[in-house]
């Protein structure tokens, strides 16, 4: 068994006008994405861990945005087939969400063994893409966090 933490960030990147970046994951094409990733120890912030994975995934760095927590977690069975990369007995992760705000949509520098491709979307159309539910909710809760509707 591994040794991963069941803690992690999803971390909405959009622009003032909810336009939302998401990548196509490389072990799964067709299925798209906000920047996720796991605590890489328990002393890790989840602040680190969302300038780190942002860092890790697009190449940007969280400075140059606002990065805020949006106090939602998620809980969620951890799927079979990735339970053997935590302790044995983990079966469930608590994910916490935050967005990054930037004042335009920027380039991402993608890794290739994590993403394929990327795209920066309306809102509604980042929703309708993406695979994970928890996802789709945060990416739907956007508007109203940015007073536009």
């Amino acid at each position: 068994m591994g040794n991963k933490i069941p803690e992690s960030v999803l971390v909405v990147i959009h622009t003032p006008d909810a336009r939302v970046l998401l990548l196509e994951r490389a072990d799964h094409p067709g299925f798209w994405q906000s920047v996720t990733g796991s605590k890489d120890s328990v002393g890790e912030s989840l602040f680190d861990t969302c300038r780190r994975e942002v860092a890790e995934e697009t190449g940007l760095d969280v400075d140059i945005g606002r990065l805020t927590d949006w106090r939602v977690t998620n809980r969620y069975e951890i799927y079979p087939h990735w339970r053997h990369r935590y302790p044995d007995g983990v079966t469930h992760n608590t994910e916490h969400v935050f967005g990054l705000m930037l004042a335009d949509a920027l380039p991402a520098r993608l890794s290739a063994r994590e993403h394929l491709r990327y795209a920066w979307l309306p809102w509604r159309e980042a929703a309708e893409r993406c695979f994970s539910m928890s996802n789709v909710e945060a990416i739907r809760q956007l508007p109203s966090r940015l007073g536009l509707s």
